[in-house]
């Protein structure tokens, strides 16, 4: 007689994204090849890398919004379509069309949506919701304001609040700091800091070399393919900033790896002399 088939008692849970031999095209022009990426669940990654690297690329396509020319991508061991109730996405802020004639209020009801049943409108508790969401991001007085009326930061704030309203469980976000200041910016990393210590996971396309080290704990360092990805003490070096980046570093990216250096060898005050 056979022995009965083993199974793992401790049996892996599917990881956040997993994305294997990605190609994207425009117009059969790859603009993408062959990405490999696994995110664990909890991590918060930075995608870095220089103008047309395709870092906004990787997001569309993540959500299925762009045809995929070969290879998979998984979203906790699904298609996205499957998972698109457990992803909240927060898009660059040039691809809104801020003249629509809503609120601050009713763009974060938007990301009650997903969870609606065809042809049910908000309850009680969803908006309930939402009013805790842009109280979060401090916007709760700004409710009743046209999106319109808003400044760059309050916007993105509001925008922040809308995918906090999904309760997801990863976050895809394109560009979140671009157009605010400073107070928005540190609102904003410290409520991404606050998901990731639930165990949400955060996928984040920045374009600041200097503030990478201190924001994310991997990074993947992207020109059109995967020039380095990982834990971000072992992949934001010079040689990997080069790769990405060829002649295009600046003194700005010397003074981004110095602090990088610094953070991972534990900010001494020996270290800090240097």
């Amino acid at each position: 007689m056979s022995a009965p088939p083993t199974t793992d008692p401790h049996p892996k849970s599917p990881l956040p994204l997993e994305i294997h031999d990605l190609t994207v095209a425009y117009t059969k022009r790859p603009v993408l090849y062959g990405i490999d990426l696994e995110v664990p669940q909890g991590s918060i990654v930075g995608v870095v890398g220089p103008n047309g690297a395709g870092k906004s690329t990787l997001i569309k396509a993540i959500m299925g919004l762009l045809p995929v020319a070969s290879g998979w991508i998984e979203v906790f061991g699904e298609p996205f379509k499957k998972a698109v109730t457990r992803v909240g996405y927060v898009p660059q802020r040039e691809s809104v069309d801020w003249d629509f004639p809503v609120n601050a209020m009713d763009v974060v009801l938007m990301g009650r949506y997903g969870r609606l049943g065809p042809f049910k409108r908000p309850s009680k508790s969803d908006k309930e919701i939402a009013m805790a969401c842009l109280d979060k991001v401090k916007m709760l007085p700004y409710a009743k304001r046209q999106i319109s009326n808003l400044s760059g930061g309050q916007q993105q704030r509001v925008f922040l609040a809308r995918a906090l309203a999904q309760e997801s469980d990863l976050y895809l976000m394109d560009e979140p700091f671009v157009g605010v200041d400073a107070a928005t910016e540190s609102a904003i990393i410290e409520i991404l800091r606050e998901l990731q210590s639930q165990g949400k996971t955060l996928i984040v396309v920045h374009h600041d070399l200097t503030t990478a080290p201190d924001y994310f704990d991997r990074i993947l360092l992207l020109n059109m393919r995967v020039v380095a990805y990982g834990k971000t003490k072992d992949v934001f070096t010079f040689e990997n900033l080069q790769n990405a980046y060829g002649g295009r570093l600046s003194i700005l990216s010397e003074v981004a790896l110095s602090r990088a250096r610094k953070k991972a060898e534990g900010d001494t005050p020996e270290n800090l002399q240097r």
